[in-house]
């Protein structure tokens, strides 16, 4: 876990490091956006790693490193949004913020369709092998109610 931990402070120092050399020059906007997007990734392990950290017995060793890189991702995440916005205007940090939690939201509502399509699938399968047991087992009874009437009428003659 440790080791996540170090991987997300230094995916959001690398992407801050990049980013903060990219903004001035903004030759490479897919560069840039790369680089955004690996710092939301490393902020990303970095909570994650943090909220799981709480969950576990041996947290307690490692609760001071991951306040401080937690705090160390939410300033660098600052600095970078007053650079953008200082950059291309007011407002451009915000807005690339709620793009992507737009999308996030878009994507997980795709995801639970999804899950709701197979679901309703799953359960049309069921009523369809219900139903289809229910014919087999009738058509069973038949021909065995058939055969016994017939053996029955061939015995009484």
């Amino acid at each position: 876990m440790i080791g996540e931990v170090l991987a997300g402070i230094a995916l959001v120092n690398s992407a801050h490091k990049q980013i903060k050399q990219l903004v001035n020059n903004v030759s490479d906007i897919g560069g840039l956006a790369k680089h955004i997007d690996q710092l939301f990734e490393g902020e990303k392990q970095i909570q994650k790693n943090r909220i799981d950290a709480n969950n576990s017995v041996l947290s307690i060793k490692s609760v001071a490193e991951e306040t401080i890189n937690a705090k160390l991702a939410q300033e660098k995440m600052q600095e970078i949004a007053t650079m953008v916005n200082m950059r291309f205007g007011p407002g451009t940090w915000q807005g690339i913020i709620n793009e992507r939690a737009r999308r996030i939201q878009e994507q997980k509502e795709i995801e639970r369709e999804a899950m709701l399509k197979r679901r309703r699938e799953q359960q049309q399968l069921a009523e369809n092998i219900k139903t289809m047991g229910i014919v087999v087992m009738s058509l069973v009874a038949f021909v065995v109610l058939a055969t016994g009437l017939f053996l029955f009428n061939s015995h009484s003659r």
